[in-house]
């Protein structure tokens, strides 16, 4: 059931909800959180299917809040709001109410959202893109408990992930982390298998991908080890090598949905690994509602503390030159060590024996003279 309302206000919002329940024989609320989504109008189709999908696991009242920019000047100084109300069906297994704001009224657009909002239910702030650089004190961030963001989704993700350290709050999270929760699950478990001390580790993926510095920095953080950043052609994160004294621990997954778990003493496995659509992930970030403590641990541990950033050949390529190197520095000195051949291609230790035998006649004859002249 779909009801249309245009130049419209909350409160007929609030009451085209009443009706629409009472029309589908639903008086009941039965939700158990609002889902808050701050998109545009290009990416909000993905981000409400995502949203229904994820409500058959929480129903919840999901609002969708699009900010229309004007191009003139004359239609910006008009506000207006424009609201789409979808119940049953086309709704998941809760409410959706698309909201688009026009002029003046997209400076307010938390005046728009709190009457609708579920009264005794907490409230969850969702940015598909775009989302702000502090999202607690956005204005529509300060009425959720939780704030999800998504780095994969910014032009600069690594400069994001900076600023989300900065400007981190209690209740922030990010897409970008629960797409490594089954890898983070997956090296625990190695590490439970084989109790051992770590000594270095290796995060292999693709460029631009905040989650492969995001498993990075939460390794570093956990292990206390250094941890070195390499670049693959994808897709996403590749390849996670732990170094430890009892042999190599790797996970390797080349193409996104299978991977290889290899431990030392232990037949190689397959691992199932596949890479998750956005409604998992947001399914899984509305299953807790408390702060993610691990995560604020690994944010704050900070990009820049990781091993330099280096392309997988490229890093192929420098360990073989440090063993041509290396060759060359004992070749040089060894020939160092060795004496040098004569000009006639004799050795020089036997020239120099030769030249001390013709020296030494002529100071025997020399030693007459002086004691002649002593005399």
């Amino acid at each position: 059931m779909k009801i249309d309302l245009t130049d419209t206000t909350s409160s007929k919002v609030n009451k085209a909800l009443v009706q629409g329940r009472r029309a589908i024989g639903a008086p009941a609320v039965g939700m158990v959180l609002t889902l808050v989504i701050v998109t545009d109008e290009e990416n909000a189709y993905d981000a409400l299917k995502a949203a229904n999908d994820a409500s058959l696991e929480h129903p919840s009242r999901t609002l969708v809040v699009i900010k229309r920019f004007s191009r003139s000047p004359r239609d910006r100084s008009k506000a207006r709001l424009d609201a789409e109300v979808r119940l049953g069906a086309a709704a998941g297994s809760g409410e959706t109410v698309v909201l688009r704001l026009y002029g003046e009224v997209i400076n307010h657009a938390q005046s728009v959202v709190l009457p609708l909002l579920l009264p005794d239910a907490p409230t969850v702030v969702w940015w598909p893109v775009n989302g702000p650089v502090d999202p607690a004190r956005d204005p529509l961030g300060a009425l959720g408990q939780r704030r999800v963001t998504d780095t994969y989704a910014a032009e600069q993700p690594i400069h994001e992930l900076t600023a989300r350290s900065e400007n981190y709050t209690p209740g922030d999270t990010d897409l970008s982390w629960a797409r490594i929760t089954p890898w983070r699950s997956m090296l625990a478990a190695a590490l439970d298998q084989l109790p051992t001390q770590v000594t270095s580790v290796e995060v292999e993926g693709e460029e631009f991908n905040p989650s492969c510095e995001l498993l990075a920095m939460w390794l570093a953080d956990r292990l206390d080890v250094p941890v070195r950043r390499t670049l693959s052609s994808g897709p996403g994160l590749t390849a996670v090598r732990m170094e430890t004294k009892d042999g190599p621990i790797v996970l390797d997954r080349a193409d996104g949905s299978l991977a290889t778990l290899c431990m030392n003493g232990q037949p190689d496995r397959a691992v199932a690994l596949k890479r998750r659509e956005t409604a998992e992930l947001i399914a899984e970030e509305l299953r807790r509602l408390d702060p993610d403590d691990t995560y604020a641990s690994a944010l704050k541990f900070g990009v820049d503390r990781l091993g330099a950033v280096v392309d997988k050949a490229e890093a192929e390529a420098s360990t073989t030159g440090e063993g041509k190197s290396a060759a060359a520095k004992s070749a040089a000195a060894k020939s160092a060590a060795e004496p040098a051949d004569g000009p006639d291609g004799t050795d020089g230790s036997a020239a120099a024996a030769s030249a001390d035998k013709k020296a030494a006649p002529a100071t025997k004859k020399a030693a007459p003279a002086k004691k002649a002249a002593s005399k």
